[in-house]
């Protein structure tokens, strides 16, 4: 273990930049995927005709397929159809897809443990579906889908190390490439980049107690 050449300057500069794309890639997929998995979850729960069904389906094939597979397809066979994605876009696209898929179970599961009572309860006392959907139901679902949420954003931020395989400079991609100096550099590296995980997924779990406290 050589962990003074290993943590050169220039190999802790090369390390923290793909840290700084796993955090970019991961912070947008995050948001692009909790809009996206609302939004599914949301007109699941609505039961809307047609759409609802339609994205039940596909929410299903999604969830059921692995994340490198949709990965792949999004680096290399888009371009089959004219869409060209570079690594970035790839797992930005990949990622908010299938963790949107996953939000949006989240999402539904969260309205649907609402009491149908308290919903018929706001119905007969006047408010429209809507309404009660905004002042009833999504209040309460907010406070059951805070942990499941989190956990989801955790993993999210894990699989980006996923997109090593198209060649996304993140953080598994710049050890691997320190590693490769090496041998000497694995243990050293792979402990750095397991400490950068562990730092970021732990603040992560820490936020949402807090937020989880303030929503209750």
């Amino acid at each position: 273990m050589d962990f003074a050449n290993a943590f050169s300057i220039e190999n802790l500069r090369f390390i923290l930049e793909g840290f700084y794309m796993t955090l970019k890639v991961a912070f947008l997929s995050i948001i692009l995927s909790f809009v996206l998995g609302s939004i599914v979850g949301t007109i699941r729960y609505m039961k809307v005709p047609v759409l609802s069904p339609v994205l039940g389906v596909l929410v299903e094939l999604v969830r059921n397929l692995p994340l490198l597979l949709i990965i792949f397809f999004a680096r290399f066979a888009l371009p089959d159809i004219g869409i060209q994605l570079g690594p970035v876009y790839a797992a930005i696209v990949a990622l908010t897809l299938f963790e949107g898929a996953m939000i949006s179970e989240i999402v539904r599961s969260g309205l649907n443990s609402i009491d149908k009572g308290q919903i018929e309860a706001a119905r007969s006392s006047g408010l429209g579906y809507l309404r009660t959907l905004w002042h009833i139901v999504l209040p309460q679902g907010l406070r059951r889908m805070v942990p499941p949420l989190v956990s989801q954003f955790i993993s999210l931020l894990k699989d980006t190390s996923l997109a090593v395989v198209i060649s996304l400079p993140e953080l598994m991609n710049q050890s691997k490439i320190v590693i490769g100096q090496s041998n000497s550099y694995v243990i050293p590296v792979l402990l750095f980049a397991a400490v950068l995980y562990f730092a970021v997924n732990y603040a992560l779990s820490l936020i949402a107690k807090r937020l989880e406290a303030k929503i209750i």
